[in-house]
Formats: structure tokens, sequence, C-alpha cells
């Protein structure tokens, strides 16, 4: 059932009298929540970025230590020891490089100043 239809179906359960207002509110409450849970994968997905500050080569793993909470090291031992292993590292590091936008965080000493 899509959330338009439950939430009508809430509001047809509070105009017959079945739910009182905090009912309503409390429920309608618990179904939009659910739904902003659902998109949750795909919004962390578009909040993802290379970092501009914390890089070494192009911000991939310090992006990906900024939105998982691993710390970037963590990541790049990870790509050079995946690097190690018939250069799936490599590939890895280089598809994220290319699909990943750099984030918009102004570098620590840097202008907006062109």
């Amino acid at each position: 059932m899509s959330v338009a239809e439950e939430l009508e179906r809430l509001q047809t359960l509070r105009a017959q009298g079945a739910l009182n207002d905090a009912e309503f509110a409390q429920a309608k409450a618990r179904v939009l929540g659910q739904a902003a849970h659902e998109n949750g994968a795909s919004t962390w997905l578009h909040r993802l970025a290379r970092s501009s500050t914390d890089h070494v080569f192009g911000g991939v793993c310090g992006g990906l230590g900024k939105r998982t909470g691993l710390p970037s090291w963590v990541w790049r031992v990870m790509f050079i020891l995946a690097a190690l292993t018939l250069g799936i590292g490599v590939i890895g590091y280089l598809v994220l490089w290319i699909f990943m936008p750099l984030d918009t965080a102004i570098p620590p000493g840097g202008s907006t100043a062109s």
C-alpha cells in the first residue's frame, strides 16, 4: 500500500471516529517516518561525494570515510590491499573517482573568490 493510500485510510478512520486527533497524528507520523526510512538508502547514496579536504589522490577515501563512519585511512588500506590482489582496488578506485562528485566544502585556508 502506498503512502498516499495509507494516509487516506487514516483520514477515513479519523472521519468515522475510529481515531481521535492524537492517534491520527501519531499514526500519520509513523507512516511518514517509515516512508522516509525506506528512502534513506537512496539519499545516502546521493550524499556520497569525494572529499575536497581529506584527500591523497582524488578524495575518494576521504568521502567514503565521511559517509560511512570508517576513518579514511582504513579505506586507503582496503584499496591498497585490493590493488595488490589482481588490481581490483585500482579499478574500483577509478570507477568511484569518475562517478563520485566532488563535495562543495571549502578547503581550510581556501577562499570563495575566483
